[in-house]
């Protein structure tokens, strides 16, 4: 049994039940259970039309569960009205469905378990391993968004930004459990993208590309983090390099910039240094004042102090640094990189061991330790 097959029909089965007037909750419900279904039936009985047959499963799951309902009658009403759905049904209801996921009632921890569920066909125990949480915690989760979003009716453009706001937090948790949310991402990605032309889509998932491409050089033995300037780049991904820059090119070349094509835009130019040294520092910090101008992000600012630190030098780094907030998460860690880099070895000791003491994650926290001990160390000699 192809568990791809069944992870791209899922979305396009809830839509079908939904354009027939099953409400999005029970549809899901239905399609999830058939996939139970088929996972038990399929590998000794493989269907010849995979889509046709879970469609007919869903349908006929979610008709025992009307006649249970207490709403039996009006529900038996509407499948008198409307005829089961078939296998041939020619409209695509996957991109409904991103932006219902997607839906602003939604808190963005909803919306991101919601799209895996629904449009990206993960079990409810996969969603719960990626994110390191009972299965239960998330089976409550995903009810609660599927009930905030089961009346919604689709009779006005779906917003692009926040659908593109859902993937990338999908694509920024990496990996975790069994399955690979940064590969996950970069799929339903592709899918949106080959269902609506849009440069942000585009740029997204080339920023998505190029980053996955180091993915492989980002840590050493034991788990530990590898700073960019450090990393093996002939263990980079190049097919992934080109793919992204030509998705790219071809976003840039419509002349309708936004915040993802500039970000995709900086991951190129780091991509197409052979070495650290080569880097296209100056480049890049022009790069970040066009982001500068789409969107006025913290982060973005924090990432370009250590871009002009680069291209003008540490003390036009700090210059730039202290512009902004120091409660910035990693704002600690730029001021002790760019007081490394200026020469004052005590300032950036010390920062950086307050920075690994407000670290989100173990392999942060054990990076940033290392290099004040590092640095402790040079100073006794």
């Amino acid at each position: 049994m192809d568990e791809a097959v069944l992870r791209t029909l899922t979305p396009t089965v809830i839509g079908i039940l939904v354009r027939r007037g099953v409400d999005f909750a029970t549809a899901e419900d239905a399609v999830q259970d058939a996939l139970v279904e088929a996972v038990r039936a399929w590998p000794t009985d493989p269907p010849r039309d995979p889509k046709g047959w879970l469609i007919a499963v869903s349908w006929r799951k979610f008709l025992d569960a009307a006649r249970a309902d207490s709403s039996r009658r009006r529900r038996e009403a509407l499948v008198e009205v409307e005829p089961p759905p078939g296998p041939g049904e020619p409209v695509d209801d996957t991109l409904a469905l991103y932006f219902l996921c997607a839906h602003p009632s939604l808190t963005s921890a909803s919306a991101v378990a919601l799209t895996l569920r629904a449009v990206g066909g993960l079990t409810t125990r996969q969603i719960a391993r990626a994110y390191l949480v009972p299965e239960a915690t998330m089976a409550q989760r995903i009810s609660r968004a599927k009930r905030t979003v089961s009346g919604v009716r689709f009779n006005q453009p779906g917003d692009v930004a926040t659908v593109l706001r859902v993937l990338y937090l999908v694509f920024n948790e990496g990996y975790s459990g069994d399955v690979d949310l940064a590969a996950e991402a970069i799929r339903l990605t592709r899918q949106l993208a080959a269902r609506i032309r849009h440069e942000e889509v585009a740029g997204l998932l080339a920023l998505m590309l190029l980053h996955h491409a180091r993915r492989a050089a980002r840590t050493a033995a034991g788990g530990r983090l590898v700073p960019l300037a450090e990393q093996d780049r002939s263990r980079w991904d190049t097919s992934l390099i080109a793919e992204g820059v030509q998705v790219l090119q071809n976003a840039l070349a419509r002349d309708r910039l936004g915040e993802y094509q500039a970000q995709a835009a900086i991951a190129a130019l780091h991509a197409d240094a052979r070495t650290a040294a080569e880097t296209d520092w100056v480049q890049i910090v022009e790069w970040y004042d066009e982001l500068m101008r789409l969107t006025d992000s913290p982060v973005a600012r924090l990432n370009r102090a250590v871009a002009v630190g680069e291209a003008d030098g540490p003390r036009a780094g700090l210059a730039a640094l202290a512009e902004l907030d120091p409660a910035l998460p990693r704002h600690r860690a730029v001021a002790a990189y760019l007081h490394e880099r200026a020469g004052e070895l005590t300032t950036a000791a010390r920062l950086y061991a307050e920075a690994a003491r407000l670290a989100p994650s173990l392999p942060e926290i054990d990076h940033l330790t290392r290099q004040a001990a590092r640095l402790n160390a040079d100073l006794r000699r």
